[in-house]
């Protein structure tokens, strides 16, 4: 098992990966293929973002995506770790955790101040990796959220 960072030759895995990883949205090829994948390629290329794979013998099983957003209240940089997902193939064999701690490591040469992840779902997985709950979550999409007057 490695960790890498991601590059365009694993668009067409991890948009697989995407796809059953997502259950608020549902991805449209089109627009992660000529908006999102581009943009967050070029985030992490800026050290805006980080987008690491889990490869198991050359094949990618797993991608993880955080942002690196600036923060007055933390006194630095906060890395916060938005997609995780593991092929269910390949669950339970360390590839989640082989990818948070490479985000960790990654922040701390950052100089990252926290790491963090909105999660209800996986808030045992983070638990048992020394993450403690901190915040709620709230949530507003502009365009995709009614408005009640």
């Amino acid at each position: 098992m490695t960790v890498r960072v991601a590059t365009q030759e694993d668009s067409a895995v991890i948009y697989r990966l995407l796809c059953d990883f997502a259950t608020s949205y549902q991805p449209e090829r089109a627009i992660f293929d000529h908006r999102t994948f581009p943009r967050v390629l070029k985030a992490a290329a800026d050290g805006a973002a980080e987008l690491l794979v889990a490869e198991l013998n050359g094949t990618v099983v797993g991608y993880v995506l955080a942002a690196r957003l600036p923060t007055l209240f933390a006194g630095g940089t906060v890395l916060d770790i938005l997609e995780l997902t593991v092929d269910a193939a390949h669950r339970g064999h360390g590839m989640g955790s082989l990818l948070v701690h490479a985000v960790i490591t990654r922040a701390e040469q950052a100089d990252d101040v926290e790491v963090t992840v909105p999660t209800r779902r996986a808030a045992g997985f983070y638990s048992r990796l020394g993450f403690t709950e901190t915040a709620t979550y709230l949530k507003y999409a502009p365009g995709r959220a009614a408005v009640h007057r």
